[in-house]
């Protein structure tokens, strides 16, 4: 543990973090029978600019790596920094409802990118189809997702965030609650942030904008690269950007190096496999050794790695299912207990009352069932019948997706996201509904259970840091709703100009890997075209297989999907975040690397990203300084890499600046 760790835990009460014994009472900071100060337009304007600032960000590199940017770290420092720099008076309360407002941002742009882009996906890759993804279809999807997030999951916070006290670990809201409680500690950390993100921001716009240099390394550049990859299929590709980079130190070693471990296998394994093989289709027999290796990673080892998510979700649900059962328990005496709330009530304990809840419930189902039957499907029937799907599906996974954020910090949306759309895709086929209509269908009902999932993990975490601090339960549900407004109209306008910009197929596009895996989907369940099951039934073998090796299951199958170029960065950047934690003999001293080393890395990640979004846009203006020749020769692909190298350096270098404060050793 760091002296800045000490210093922030002696802020908190002595049991924050264990279990209570018997009769013991959590006491937070901010008391229960004081008021402080919390809802106020610094604290509402604050919040609503950081929503829309990461929304842009988390969307834009969501969709080029498929990793979301967790906000609720980065607001957290630039909210104490903010409030240190404007003197402001007991800003902690206020600081909570900044990051919590702010924070809708990462978990209604992981809803949105993981299934809507699909609709465009579907719409470049089929001939003579053109569906039209109108503004307000992604807009009220990742709405009406957000709201129903938020719906579901209060009345489980009691059980949470106190009834669970000290049994889970919390790991984000843990770190964003140390933050808060910091005090001048996180200005500085606001300035470190600062730099960090304009080195990585001038990086990336550089390399997207101008194309500096390239932005992918190969191995084809190599002597004999080109000659390996065409006759043995072996490839080795590096994405040079700082965004990815510091993704993969915030990720860690441990976790990406099981991502890179799929990419891998899938690549360096099942691709040159394949290569030995022929496709026969009627008289025509295809040599697979005829194709590049990125054809057939595209074309086959890709839909194994689809199966394997789509099996480590359902996995993860099984594993879940006792929680499940205790929870849905839990809200039905919560919502159908005849007491009502005492006057007395602390106000730390004082949730939305809930005849509220219930009213907003019965009038959100209304709003998307008007949604669906006038903006989707134009079918009373398969309105209703697409109703009854949300609503099944993100009350059954909204408890699951909690208590991965309580237990690991990583919520599974994607699988069942997946599993969802597979089986409405039944549902919804056996009432009539199918082709391109029923795709548009699928998919909105996708985003929509989606964004309430990633609401509800995201969420729980906001709730856990108010506990923790002391703030008042019902003001951040309430003004949660206004950072989920903020946040869908954000990243709507980003999806529809990445797509016109970039597009999501083909030389050039954005990744979006999870909605590219839920196209792949909902495309032959939907059109009658031939699916490929057995393709998918490996996937789900190799996921049950590693399962039962203890290797998470998820996590590899990501790195099977994802193109390689984005993975081996991630290895890269946890390779970095272990070599700085692990240099010196003094503990203290390599979790003072460690956490700088976070900082650093957040910068580049939050610098990079938005600096991209702003490259898109310039692209959109049609302004275009690009230098597509220079870029594709090996000597951009070259310096390329010795730029990243130095990228690098700089993060090793910054992050073994970390000081001990001598008060603190022992």
């Amino acid at each position: 543990m760091t002296n800045i760790d000490d210093k922030m835990k002696h802020e908190l009460p002595e049991n924050a973090y264990r279990e209570l014994k018997e009769g013991e009472v959590y006491e937070p900071i901010m008391k229960p029978n004081k008021i402080y100060p919390e809802v106020n337009a610094w604290s509402v304007i604050w919040g609503i600019v950081m929503a829309a600032i990461f929304s842009a960000a988390a969307a834009y590199l969501g969709l080029k790596i498929g990793q979301v940017f967790e906000a609720a770290i980065p607001i957290a420092i630039i909210a104490v920094g903010a409030s240190t720099l404007a003197k402001r008076k007991n800003p902690l309360g206020e600081n909570v409802i900044i990051q919590s407002i702010g924070a809708s941002s990462g978990v209604i742009v992981a809803g949105a990118i993981f299934t809507l882009p699909a609709l465009f996906i579907i719409s470049e890759t089929t001939p003579g189809l053109d569906l039209q993804v109108e503004f307000y279809q992604i807009f009220l999807a990742s709405l009406f997702g957000g709201f129903l997030g938020i719906l579901f999951l209060i009345p489980f916070r009691k059980y949470f965030v106190s009834d669970m006290h000290g049994k889970y670990p919390f790991p984000e809201a843990t770190a964003t609650t140390e933050i808060l409680v910091s005090g001048a500690k996180g200005g500085n950390q606001a300035k470190l942030l600062l730099i960090s993100g304009l080195i990585g921001g001038v990086y990336d716009f550089v390399v997207a904008t101008f194309g500096a240099w390239a932005e992918v390394f190969s191995s084809r550049v190599l002597p004999y690269g080109e000659k390996i990859a065409n006759e043995f299929k072996l490839v080795f590709k590096l994405n040079i950007g700082a965004a990815v980079m510091g993704m993969g130190y915030i990720i860690g070693l441990k976790y990406a190096l099981i991502i890179a471990c799929g990419s891998f296998f899938a690549w360096w394994v099942i691709v040159p496999l394949f290569s030995q093989f022929a496709m026969v289709d009627g008289d025509t027999i295809t040599l697979l050794s005829s194709m590049s290796a990125e054809e057939i990673f595209n074309t086959y080892a890709r839909y194994i790695g689809i199966g394997a998510i789509a099996m480590a979700g359902l996995i993860g649900v099984a594993k879940s299912s006792k929680i499940i059962k205790t929870a849905m328990g839990l809200a039905v005496s919560e919502t159908f207990s005849k007491s009502t709330r005492s006057e007395n009530q602390k106000r730390t304990e004082r949730d939305i009352p809930m005849k509220i809840i219930l009213f907003g419930l019965i009038v959100t189902t209304l709003l998307i069932f008007l949604f669906f039957w006038l903006g989707v499907v134009d079918n009373l029937l398969i309105a209703l019948v697409g109703v009854a799907i949300v609503m099944f599906f993100a009350f059954l996974f909204t408890t699951v997706a909690a208590n991965a954020i309580a237990i690991v910090g990583t919520n599974p949306v994607s699988g069942m996201t997946m599993m969802t759309l597979i089986l409405s895709s039944f549902v919804l086929a056996a009432v009539g509904l199918s082709g391109p209509s029923g795709m548009v269908a699928a998919l909105i009902i996708g985003g929509v259970v989606c964004t309430a999932l990633a609401m509800a993990g995201g969420f729980i975490t906001d709730l856990k840091i108010g506990y923790w601090i002391g703030t008042s339960p019902y003001k951040q549900e309430t003004w949660k709703f206004l950072g989920t407004f903020v946040s869908a109209i954000t990243v709507g306008g980003v999806i529809l100009i990445l797509s016109k910009t970039y597009g999501y197929t083909g030389e050039g596009s954005m990744v979006a890997p999870q909605a590219n895996a839920m196209a792949s989907i909902i495309k032959p369940l939907m059109s009658g075209e031939s699916t490929p099951w057995m393709l998918y039934i490996g996937g789900a073998f190799l996921a049950l297989i590693l399962d039962k090796l203890k290797v998470p299951a998820l996590a590899f199958a990501l790195g099977m999907f994802i193109p390689i170029q984005l993975n081996t960065p991630l290895l890269v950047g946890g390779a970095i975040a272990w070599y700085v934690a692990s240099r010196s003999k003094d503990e203290k001293v390599n979790n003072a690397r460690r956490d700088r080393g976070t900082l650093v890395a957040s910068g580049l990640i939050a610098g990079g990203a938005i600096m991209g979004v702003v490259s898109a846009i310039l692209r959109f203006a049609n302004i275009d300084m690009f230098m597509t020749a220079w870029s594709k020769t090996a000597a951009a692909e070259y310096l390329g890499l010795g730029m990243f190298v130095l990228l690098c350096a700089y993060l090793i270098w910054d992050a073994k600046q970390a000081k001990v404060e001598p008060e603190n050793q022992e």
